[in-house]
């Protein structure tokens, strides 16, 4: 995860705490960073004006004073849970956890009487929350793609083949109830598709990408597309 989106999303588990807060120990096993980054995040929130409290001793932690972040929106409790389903869901989607971020953001701000009746509607909905592998891998093949990066990655294939690759990022792909990321791979000097959950360690190196585009690809199947932003 970039040090902006772990910012963000820290800011959010803040001001989620309300008045109990949360441990520095805490948010460093929730983002998987050291004690000494949690502080020097939590430096940079206060300097950028947010109202970020700390309690000293025994039992303290962080905080952040109640503000609002979003006007008042209008949800059914269904339509609530409709989101919250869909990102817990989709644990081992790309930039899963600033969706699950930005949905936590929304419901925190729905009228009371919805969101009582999202929570009880939300107990009547079960999902798998098995783990969707190392939160170090995604984060890396999220930059490598958005800041067009080539990442290194280390790979094991269907039969058990363990390879060392470079590869340009291209997109993430879902299908057949698998992620994946389809990229230029230096080693192959070829386009291939590698299943997320297959790759055992990866890193964003300095090397931009150079600028294969997603045309390459191919179009995709009839029953498939990029996601829309918009209208």
């Amino acid at each position: 995860m970039k040090r902006s989106e772990r910012l963000h999303a820290m800011s959010e588990a803040l001001r989620r705490s309300g008045t109990r807060g949360v441990t520095a120990a805490g948010l460093a096993a929730q983002f998987g960073v050291s004690l000494r980054t949690v502080k020097r995040d939590i430096d940079a929130l206060e300097n950028s004006g947010l109202p970020v409290w700390a309690r000293p001793g025994p039992g303290g932690g962080y905080g952040m004073l109640a503000q609002g972040n979003l006007p008042p929106i209008t949800l059914s409790p269904a339509q609530a849970v409709a989101l919250l389903a869909a990102v817990t869901a989709a644990a081992d989607a790309p930039f899963a956890d600033l969706a699950t971020a930005g949905v936590r953001k929304i419901l925190d701000v729905l009228d009371p009487a919805t969101r009582v009746h999202a929570g009880e509607l939300a107990q009547r909905i079960w999902v798998d929350n098995a783990a969707p592998g190392p939160r170090t891998v995604r984060s890396a093949l999220e930059q490598g793609l958005a800041d067009q990066r080539v990442v290194r990655i280390r790979y094991v294939s269907a039969e058990g083949e363990e390879t060392t690759r470079d590869v340009e990022p291209m997109i993430f792909a879902a299908t057949g109830g698998h992620w994946y990321l389809i990229g230029w791979c230096r080693l192959r000097g070829a386009i291939r598709w590698f299943r997320t959950s297959r790759v055992l360690s990866a890193r964003t190196t300095n090397d931009a990408c150079t600028g294969h585009h997603v045309d390459e690809i191919g179009p995709p199947p009839a029953t498939a597309g990029p996601l829309q932003a918009g209208n």
